[in-house]
């Protein structure tokens, strides 16, 4: 058994009495349906045609009739109340099997690095936890019930049908290899199809996605009609897709009904022989007609459950390719939690680069900042600048080189403990649906509201948040969207600030910003960074004037090093760039 099969079998374990008496339910459905025609067998053969003949009905017949009637009644009641019971609790079942596999995935997703996200679209991995969770719901549901069902059926028919008739059975059974050849063969055509169209509907989402988290740019452009022709260029590959298999699901049903009304008409032609040649009796044939029913119902059901399992293992071997990506960077052996940190950052000879065949981004990188230092981070695009303030919370992983905090190798130290003890605040401000206190809170779930409104205050943000509708507690939109970039980038300080870490981290957190707003930013980083290690990520020079020390990236590593007058005094790479702005 594979490890696939094994992990798919899994999710049955915590609801294993509910599949028992699930499947249990499914056996005695099949048995009523089986039975049934034994009992209009009865009624025909054992009590109406012995009076038809001539001979007159037995004395207590209709109370035969009447208890076959109530055995009926009975089976009926049965069959009604066990049907009730798959339907609903199976269904049950297969929703939580759903929850538990959904809640799986998305904790994965949460433990897998940056390296992964940077090459997968989000479409895709959304849909990996709806679409395709729902369709392995409906498998495990309806799958073992399925099967449970067609075979019991099928080998009951099988066997009582040999007991009405030979001659007829065999019949039936020229017939049975074909079908079985013919959906083998279409079975495997909708599995490529039904693949297919899980890719291409993940990528409908992903467009969607895209379109709607950059809406304000595709109206700033007046781009709608780009948008739309990219979204019917996915939406028509979909459409390409589902006509696939479509088409394979129309031969794959079609062609087994076909098969289904030949047996039927081959059955009725060499009954009707048998009639006439006195080997074969009419309640037989009509009880023969009624199993054939009975065994072809088997294959209808095989075909649904066919559609069941492309669908549902598809997307069980799209939830496997994420659950079995192992993250890049996780808590190794003996890693230890952190205990009173000062703060020392040191890097020695660091080089990275993000992906194999890529070039380094940073190479042979050193550099030694000091608890409760204010260190500057400077130099043109693409020099590594955030790269290498991204390497110490281990966002990335070092490829040579070790980074330690305090004069610990950062890889020794857990993950949630080495990132509760770094604060970050970036150029890009994320703020999540709700209110301004839950954003507030996301730095530190659990603190009281008078924390809140004393980070706020101490982040310049308690003036403007008490200007809201409902203060505190005003939706703030998707992303923060009802706010100016000042205040969403205050927020996201007073956040930084509730954490309260040793160790600061701003990625050009006010280049996006007018004067005024930047005033208000830099004061609330003023008071964030004091007594606290802190790098500056600096787009503006100007920002970082009163650094206590300035270091400079060049595509060559650290070039220059000192405060703002001893750089301009140096008139090197730092000179120019700082007189290059002015000119500007």
């Amino acid at each position: 058994m594979s490890s696939r099969t094994r992990k798919f079998l899994s999710y049955y374990k915590p609801y294993t009495r509910l599949f028992l008496a699930d499947m249990a339910c499914a056996f005695i459905v099949s048995a009523a349906t089986l039975i049934f025609p034994l009992c209009v067998r009865f009624v025909t053969k054992n009590i109406l045609e012995g009076g038809a003949g001539g001979s007159g009905y037995a004395p207590d017949a209709l109370d035969q009739i009447y208890f076959m009637g109530a055995v009926m009644l009975g089976l009926l009641v049965i069959h009604t109340l066990c049907n009730a019971f798959v339907d609903y609790q199976g269904h049950m079942m297969g929703a939580l099997m759903e929850s538990d596999m959904r809640r799986e995935l998305f904790e994965h997703y949460q433990k897998l690095s940056f390296g992964f996200y940077d090459e997968q679209k989000t479409g895709q991995l959304m849909t990996r936890i709806t679409n395709d969770s729902f369709a392995l719901s409906e498998l495990y549901h309806h799958g073992p019930e399925d099967v449970a069902i067609s075979l019991l059926n099928f080998i009951g028919a099988f066997f009582i049908l040999v007991s009405i008739n030979v001659d007829l059975t065999l019949i039936v059974l020229v017939f049975l290899p074909i079908m079985a050849a013919y959906a083998f063969y279409f079975n495997r055509k909708m599995k490529q199809a039904m693949r297919t169209s899980s890719d291409r509907i993940g990528d409908i989402n992903a467009q969607v996605e895209d379109t709607l988290a950059g809406i304000r740019v595709v109206k700033s452009f007046t781009n709608e009609e780009i948008e739309e022709e990219k979204f019917a260029y996915e939406n028509n590959r979909f459409v390409d897709s589902r006509r696939d298999n479509y088409r394979t699901e129309m031969y794959f049903y079609e062609g087994l009904l076909t098969f289904t009304q030949l047996m039927t008409i081959a059955v009725v032609i060499f009954g009707g022989v048998s009639i006439v040649s006195g080997s074969l009796d009419l309640p037989d044939l009509l009880t023969f007609l009624l199993y054939i029913g009975i065994l072809i119902e088997p294959i209808k059901r095989f075909g649904n459950f066919t559609r069941l399992y492309q669908e549902g293992i598809t997307g069980f071997d799209r939830f496997m390719d994420v659950l079995e990506v192992q993250p890049d960077i996780q808590d190794s052996p003996g890693a230890v939690d952190l205990a009173n940190v000062e703060g020392n950052v040191t890097f020695r000879n660091v080089s990275f680069k993000y992906k194999e065949g890529y070039g380094y981004v940073l190479k042979n990188i050193s550099l030694d900042i000091k608890a409760g230092e204010y260190v500057a981070l400077v130099g043109s695009s693409g020099v590594g600048k955030t790269t290498l303030c991204s390497l110490i919370p281990r966002f990335y992983e070092v490829n040579q080189g070790e980074i330690l905090l305090d004069g610990q190798d950062i890889r020794d130290i857990r993950l949630r403990s080495l990132r509760k003890n770094i604060g970050i605040v970036q150029q890009d401000v994320y703020l999540f649906a709700g209110n301004v206190i839950d954003n507030i809170r996301y730095g530190k779930p659990g603190a009281s509201r008078e924390e809140i409104i004393e980070a706020a205050k101490k982040a310049n943000a308690h003036d403007f948040i008490m200007t809201l509708p409902d203060g505190y507690d005003t939706d703030i939109g998707q992303r923060g969207v009802k706010l100016s970039g000042g205040q969403k980038q205050r927020l996201s300080i007073a956040r930084v600030f509730l954490k309260d870490p040793p160790v600061i981290i701003f990625d050009e957190a006010t280049s996006a910003l007018d004067n005024e707003s930047e005033k208000a930013v830099r004061e609330s980083l003023e008071k964030l960074t004091n007594n606290r290690t802190t790098l500056v990520i600096a787009h503006r020079l100007s920002t970082v004037r009163n650094a206590q020390r300035i270091v400079v990236l060049t595509d060559n590593g650290v070039r220059e090093q000192g405060t703002h007058e001893e750089l301009i005094a140096m008139e090197g790479a730092y000179a120019n760039l700082y007189n290059t702005q002015l000119e500007i």
